[in-house]
């Protein structure tokens, strides 16, 4: 990912001293006092040294302390707006935006729309200015305000177009792409600072990891740790050139059953799953993210008894002692039923500053909060110190943030910024690679655009918005509505009949896990025969309940921008690139469905799913497709066969050895190869020093499986490494692939770095070694291993052999090699990166399948395993084929149709895999 263009803006020390002061108010009372005498009070471009920040915090009363910790909403368009005083009466007792301010001293506001507070731009900001102008005055704290706002983009936004509107954060995850994470963070950074807001609640760092999770959702950047770790890191980076980020919620909302506005819920997995949901969250720390956002929910695996949001071993122990965070860390909203229904707002606040939390947000009685303070205060039970380190803490940060320099929105400016062309682009890009094509039987997808199409759907989904959108793409479009997230029996009637009348339906579904009336809708229109197409407009997982669906695509979001870009991808004009952020469990939540990273292409079906860790294919004498999965670790490998067509699969044979190598990867059954009327021969990977290797099983070996299964080992590869070593270096031996030719088979042992050749009659023996060489590496060069871990015959009968390459597995440095059956090698292409697997077609094209496209080092680091298929023609002309639609490929072949399998998730234990068809 990029790095960030600039750090946080550093502590400005003025020579003069001045501080931004009103006067302060003495210890025991509410009225203000003089300045401290070493300082004078100035104009709002001082910036306060650590010195004079510790001045300022010492020189203030206990309610001041408090109301710089106090951040909440008020009512109103601009700061002496009195059209909603009776809400801020009813909360503050006060009538004006600007008066709950002074009453309080806050440190800080929260903006909502239905606070008033965000009809438009030039409002919001000048409300900022005004707010501010109070908080500098005379009868303000004489600090600049945090103004804060919960933009996250997607389906939490509080302010609307002309602001850019963006897809969301589950839309941006499904691009898994970091550059575009970053441009989202700068863009709702710069558009936030135009306003006059200097903190954004974003992003969500909460990997959502339960389908049934009913508040985080779409919000989630997915549940993988390592790639909403990059995302939000990269987020933060973005929103943090302008504004500060706020890394939400900890220590990880995505796991619960339950919404926290509305109960309080309780998270029991152990401490290892934890460990992943805080991944993101430590990452955001080490990014230098300024603030955190509570959770209000029981962690068991650190508290069993109390929210995060009040738990000292949650705050305290775990997020500032054991991960390191010295930034400012807020409560969510103080406001929802998990706290409120629990406790008092005395308790609370008392409670979540003893935890250790700075900032008490949205508090519904204000009031009460500051009871709550100041009698823990007189009884002991907080100290004024432990007040002053928030306090300190906060005005430390709006120093570094430069809150105190300039707090005013320059409202000039805001048309050049909000809304601005490039942001739009960017919100339009995330669109147009989110949207996630999961299911094209009989390539329903893209429709022609002379097809006519009946327009229904869950009103909950929004159907109007996309008739009206495909009609503008040249579709003749049929539209009938009915609100409400459920059909009822008679819209579903309609449709059913007007159905007749189209080539095509496309449908919304929204949530329709959980609604009878949809799956119901869905299955009705399917059995018309015409072709049903459903945009999954919210959580991912709707294709599950949805098995007569012809086309599943998700929107992640109902926004017009989300259906930009699957309306694109309708009408032929979009190739789907996105791919799933998250699992999608079968219907009875017992196994996956569909893998994390699945997503299709026009060009790309799925042929089977369920795979355990799938690695080279063939096709047999049979017709049939028989895949090597290696297993998950406890002589589980296998030989699956596949039905083609259907996909239908069976083991030929199971229980094959696998084995945990050093390198922690499970090995086991890489490859098949077909010789003859139906012997498959399968070599068996070790990965590691002959020696080590586990007394009587069959790793490091190559298998003859007849084609009634009897199996026997024809050549222990392992032993021949021992006891030859044809390269000369450590022994090691991992025999990788095989390709049968008449005679024998190569194999391409990518332990020993050598070719072998294993003769009917027995013989085994080396044809050549591949040597290690010199490849970039952090400005410099190493020596890097070859690894050759990909054999298959070419067009000319000689044998092609792709490199994985070691350690640091140079992007750009793997080559193809040519070798001769008397062993003369040469190097036949190069400029690839981690190949894993080759192919040749009947017109002598190459395909060169590399695993992680931006290079194993990438992948091991970000999680980050998109593959790419390199097409090579005879003549030398690259192109890549299915770009972004292969997640951790493994093994490549080409069918007697002239199309490509590949098997993907290759990596992933559990049944995760898939193969894949891909058109030519």
């Amino acid at each position: 990912m990029p790095s960030s263009r600039t750090a946080r803006a550093g502590l400005t020390a003025l020579a003069t001293g001045a501080l931004v002061l009103g006067a302060l108010a003495p210890a025991t009372g509410a009225a203000r006092a003089p300045a401290p005498t070493d300082v004078t009070p100035t104009e709002a471009s001082d910036t306060p040294t650590a010195a004079e920040i510790d001045a300022i915090v010492a020189s203030m009363s206990l309610d001041e302390l408090i109301g710089q910790m106090t951040w909440t909403h008020v009512y109103g368009s601009s700061a002496d707006d009195a059209s909603m005083a009776a809400s801020n009466q009813a909360r503050y007792g006060v009538d004006t935006p600007a008066e709950v301010v002074e009453k309080y001293d806050l440190g800080g506001v929260l903006y909502f729309a239905w606070s008033g507070n965000t009809a438009s731009p030039d409002q919001t900001a000048a409300l900022s200015n005004g707010l501010q102008e109070a908080a500098l005055g005379e009868d303000g704290p004489g600090l600049p305000l945090a103004v804060t706002i919960d933009q996250e983009g997607g389906l939490v936004a509080r302010i609307g177009p002309p602001a850019t509107v963006l897809p969301g954060n589950m839309a941006l995850g499904a691009t898994f792409d970091a550059d575009l994470a970053r441009r989202q963070g700068e863009l709702l950074g710069a558009e936030m600072d135009a306003l006059g807001v200097n903190v954004d609640f974003a992003p969500v760092l909460d990997l959502n990891s339960n389908p049934d999770n009913p508040v985080i959702g779409i919000r989630s950047m997915g549940e993988d740790p390592a790639v909403v770790s990059e995302l939000g890191v990269a987020q933060i980076q973005g929103l943090q050139e302008y504004v500060a980020a706020t890394a939400k919620h900890f220590p990880g909302h995505g796991d619960t059953a339950e919404d926290s506005h509305y109960g309080l819920p309780v998270v029991t997995y152990d401490r290892a799953t934890l460990e992943e949901h805080l991944a993101p969250f430590q990452a955001a720390i080490d990014g230098g993210v300024d603030m955190i956002m509570t959770a209000h929910i029981i962690v068991e695996a650190i508290d069993p008894t109390m929210p995060g949001t009040l738990s000292p071993a949650v705050l305290t122990g775990l997020l500032r002692e054991e991960m390191g965070f010295e930034g400012i860390v807020t409560t969510d909203a103080l406001d929802m039923a998990a706290l409120a229904s629990n406790w008092s707002q005395q308790d609370i606040a008392r409670l979540t500053i003893l935890a250790g939390s700075d900032i008490l947000l949205n508090s519904p009685d204000v009031d009460a909060s500051f009871e709550g303070v100041r009698q823990a205060v007189a009884d002991g039970e907080i100290t004024v110190e432990r007040l002053r380190e928030s306090v300190r803490r906060i005005l430390t940060w709006k120093a570094e943030r430069g809150v105190f320099a300039d707090p005013f929105a320059d409202v000039s400016a805001i048309d050049d910024v909000v809304g601005a062309p490039e942001h739009l682009a960017t919100a339009a890009t995330i669109s147009e690679r989110a949207a996630t094509l999961l299911r094209n039987d009989a390539r329903t997808l893209p429709l022609d655009l002379d097809d006519t199409i009946l327009m229904v759907g869950a009103g909950s989904g929004w159907p109007e918005r996309v008739g009206p959108m495909l009609a503008e793409q040249g579709f003749e479009v049929t539209e009938d509505y009915e609100n409400g997230s459920s059909p009822s029996a008679a819209y579903r009637a309609r449709a059913v009949a007007a159905a007749a009348e189209v080539d095509a339906v496309v449908f919304t579904s929204y949530n329709a896990t959980g609604n009878a009336a949809q799956q119901q809708m869905v299955a009705e229109l399917a059995a018309t025969g015409v072709p049903v197409v459903v945009i999954a407009t919210r959580n991912p997982y709707d294709i599950s309940v949805l098995p007569g669906a012809d086309a599943v695509i998700n929107s992640y979001g109902t926004g017009v921008v989300n259906f930009h870009g699957v309306v694109g991808v309708i009408a032929g004009e979009i190739d789907p690139a996105g791919r799933l952020p998250v699992n999608i469990p079968e219907a009875d939540g017992d196994g996956i469905l569909l893998p994390l990273g699945f997503g299709l292409s026009f060009d790309t079906t799925v042929v089977a799913t369920g795979l355990d860790n799938p690695r080279g294919l063939a096709f047999g004498p049979d017709g049939g497709l028989y895949v090597a999965t290696v297993g998950s670790g406890s002589n589980d490998g296998a030989i699956v066969r596949l039905d083609p067509g259907t996909g239908a699969a069976s083991d030929v044979v199971s229980g094959l050895p696998t084995y945990l190598a050093p390198a922690g990867d499970v090995v086991g059954v890489h490859d098949v190869t077909f010789q003859g009327r139906g012997n498959m021969f399968v070599p068996v990977g070790l990965g590691d020093d002959p020696a080590a290797r586990p007394a009587g099983s069959d790793l490091g070996v190559l298998l003859r499986i007849a084609p009634n299964g009897r199996t026997r080992t024809v050549a222990d590869l392992a032993a021949y490494e021992a006891a030859v070593n044809p390269d000369g270096g450590l022994p090691d031996s991992n025999p990788h692939s095989a390709a049968a030719v008449p005679g024998g088979v190569v194999i391409a042992d990518a332990g020993a770095n050598a070719l072998l050749f294993q003769a009917n009659s027995g013989e085994l023996r080396t044809l050549t070694t591949f040597g290690d060489r010199e490849v970039p590496f952090a400005g410099g060069t190493v020596m890097a291993q070859s690894v050759p871990d990909a054999v298959t015959v070419g067009p000319d009968g000689a044998y092609y052999v792709g490199e994985l390459l070691g350690f640091p597995f140079a992007p750009g440095e793997s080559r193809v090699y040519r070798v001769t059956a008397d062993g003369s090698a040469e190097v036949h292409a190069e400029g690839f990166t981690s190949i894993i697997d080759l192919a040749f077609d009947s017109d002598g094209t190459m395909y060169v399948l590399e695993i992680a496209e931006q290079g194993l080092g990438h992948a091991f680091a970000t999680g980050d395993f998109e593959g790419a298929l390199i097409k090579v023609t005879p003549d030398g002309v690259r192109s890549e084929v299915a770009d972004g639609a292969l997640v951790a490929p493994g093994g490549i072949t080409v069918g007697p149709d002239g199309a490509l399998y590949v098997t993907t998730d290759t990596l992933s234990g559990g049944g995760l895999g898939t193969v894949v068809r891909i058109e030519q």
